[in-house]
């Protein structure tokens, strides 16, 4: 942990060191901004053809960035908690004089004169702007050009595939990407990498194409738990245009990611609605992972209700496509994509009643899931059904996904199991909301559980 990134090009070792110890060393001056840029430079320039994992790349850009910040720390001025880490930004996040093109041709050249509001964070913690990562169309189904950095037949996953592909692959060390159904939590697992969800409304969304209001949920990327645990705390926030988010003080959810638990946590094993479409493999490795938990991990049923869930999100999800996206629909409909289509024209179809009663369902689902987090930690599921699919016609399923972005929880993915195939699959943790420190400090102690043994000592905390 984290998974090497193999490929055919030998990568620069301070790719490799994670996101926390480039932060250290940049903030310390062991190392200057313009040296990670120029490496990262380097890393896109000799895999993007291959990998295709951005929509806009601009080296000059990223160069000017990365030497304002040298200076900036020269002259004695205090320096933000991303100072000189490159971040991929998902290419339907609105960034002022770039290129934000939401993954249509129907957006070609759309340039915003505004940044959305978390790359004016993202700016104002230090952080450059690496540029924009390819996304499916419009956030949806449709998928991008993508290739999986892992095994570049497969699909990367979607609809974040730029954002999870350029981490993979270490082109940047860490990336934003956002989830609707499972578009942070399923490409990062079948790209092997971390995937970090927070509870719904943590990070504020202004600036950034509308699908589903009442799902679309900013995520995060990297290539280890502490890295997605640092950028996500420069995220958190309360913006008043977002009803969404809320004044709250900002976790620690670094400190979380990096501390023990007070006592060893308990895992509710949940198979979930969408047990049936996991292949073989995966029930077999996560029978085997609730089995090495022994003490430690109990498997639970889900009430009944819950096989309502993926229904419901489906109708929300449509329902809103259907609103905010009817102008691409008139502006030309013979240029989208048949997913989009599909999921519009379902949309459409949708009763009010059969909408409202939707709405309705994730406060009956979290009530449920607080008696269950009153016992366990957090919920142990797969990520996916299984590995990344061959072939690129699809983005794969975001079936195990679904039910926690409707509910609003926080989810992360680790990259803990191998198929047989050698791709990885994700181990997904859910946690209670808002309890998001509560669960990367959950995580923290199952990736160390997990860790192979040290010589001379013991892997288990």
């Amino acid at each position: 942990m984290p998974l090497a990134a193999p490929s055919s090009h030998a990568i620069n070792p301070l790719l490799e060191l994670p996101a926390v110890e480039l932060r250290d060393r940049l903030a310390a001056g062991a190392l200057r901004a313009v040296e990670l840029a120029e490496a990262c430079i380097a890393r896109v320039e000799a895999r993007e053809p291959e990998i295709g994992a951005w929509a806009w790349f601009d080296p000059d850009h990223v160069r000017e960035q990365a030497a304002d910040l040298d200076a900036h720390r020269a002259s004695g001025r205090t320096i933000g908690p991303l100072h000189g880490l490159p971040v991929g930004i998902k290419d339907i996040i609105d960034t002022a004089g770039i290129p934000t093109e939401n993954g249509t041709v129907l957006d070609a050249d759309r340039v915003p004169t505004r940044d959305a509001w978390i790359v004016a964070r993202l700016k104002q913690a230090g952080a450059v702007i690496m540029g924009k990562t390819a996304t499916a169309e419009l956030a949806f189904a449709h998928p991008a050009a993508t290739r999986n950095p892992r095994a570049p037949s497969h699909t990367p996953g979607g609809s974040s595939s730029g954002s999870a592909a350029a981490v993979a692959d270490r082109m940047a060390p860490l990336a934003i990407g956002t989830q609707t159904a499972g578009s942070v939590i399923r490409p990062a697992a079948f790209c092997g990498i971390v995937g970090f969800k927070p509870s719904f409304g943590a990070i504020p969304r202004t600036g950034i194409l509308r699908q589903s209001p009442n799902l679309d949920t900013v995520g995060v990327f990297a290539a280890d738990l502490a890295g997605a645990a640092l950028l996500a705390e420069a995220l958190f926030g309360h913006d008043a245009a977002d009803a969404a988010t809320a004044p709250a003080p900002a976790p620690g959810l670094l400190e979380a990611a990096r501390a023990e638990p007070a006592e060893t946590p308990a895992f509710g094993f949940v198979k979930g609605p969408a047990w049936e479409s996991a292949d073989d493999e995966t029930k077999d490795a996560f029978a085997a992972l609730a089995g090495s938990l022994a003490g430690r991990c109990e498997q639970v049923a889900l009430p009944d209700v819950f096989a309502e869930a993926l229904a419901a999100r489906e109708s929300i999800n449509f329902v809103e496509m259907a609103r905010n996206y009817h102008r691409y629909v008139d502006q030309g409909r013979d240029r989208l994509g048949p997913q989009t289509i599909e999921a519009i024209a379902r949309g459409e179809t949708i009763s009010d009643r059969d909408y409202a009663a939707a709405l309705e369902l994730p406060a009956v689902l979290n009530a449920a899931l607080e008696r269950l987090f009153a016992r366990f930690d957090a919920i142990l599921t797969p990520a996916a059904p299984g590995p990344a699919p061959a072939g690129l016609a699809s983005t794969g399923s975001p079936a195990f996904n679904g039910l926690w972005t409707l509910c609003g929880t926080p989810a992360i993915t680790i990259p803990a199991l191998e198929a047989a195939n050698g791709l990885p699959m994700g181990v997904q943790l859910v946690g209670p909301r808002p309890g998001d420190a509560r669960l990367l400090r959950t995580a923290n102690w199952l990736v160390r559980y997990l860790a192979p043994p040290q010589q001379g000592g013991e892997a288990t905390p």
